[in-house]
């Protein structure tokens, strides 16, 4: 782990453990939410390759991903969390249902950005701009960041 990764937040920074937000709610990332989480992207790869902050990147593969795959995915971001390099909660809706996803990590190209990007199942577009909205003051209000390193596409 880089030093950049490292210094991601500070030492003393609690980490937030979701938001409930009213319409959806945040949580982070986990090997339980596997299943509901391939669903949800496997059937809108299209509207997520399209999101703001997804053009371009390749992801999600055109050709899906086996449950296994999917699963190390999760797992991987699931130590990052613990590990306080990168944060990825998973959007969802009523009790368990899993309509999206949020990733906060350090810049690739520039570790002292924040890369923020975000996307929710094509049924649920409709909230695309609301999840925007309230992680964006979520980020302001409740993690360390300065609003000027925070690189998240405007919906």
């Amino acid at each position: 782990m880089s030093d950049d990764q490292r210094d991601f937040v500070p030492d003393g920074f609690v980490v937030p453990v979701g938001l409930d937000a009213g319409g959806f709610r945040l949580e982070p990332l986990g090997a339980e939410h596997n299943a509901r989480d391939l669903a949800a992207w496997t059937g809108s790869i299209a509207h997520v390759r399209a999101t703001p902050g997804f053009v371009g990147r390749g992801w999600p593969p055109v050709e899906g991903m086996s449950a296994e795959a999917n699963l190390a995915d999760l797992e991987r971001h699931a130590r990052e969390f613990a590990e306080r390099r990168g944060f990825t909660y998973s959007v969802l809706e009523g009790a368990d249902e899993v309509i999206g996803c949020l990733y906060i990590h350090p810049g690739k190209e520039d570790p002292g950005r924040v890369r923020v990007s975000s996307w929710v199942r094509q049924d649920r577009a409709h909230l695309d701009a609301e999840v925007y909205r309230t992680v964006s003051r979520w980020l302001a209000e409740a993690w360390p960041f300065d609003a000027g390193r925070i690189d998240y596409a405007p919906r």
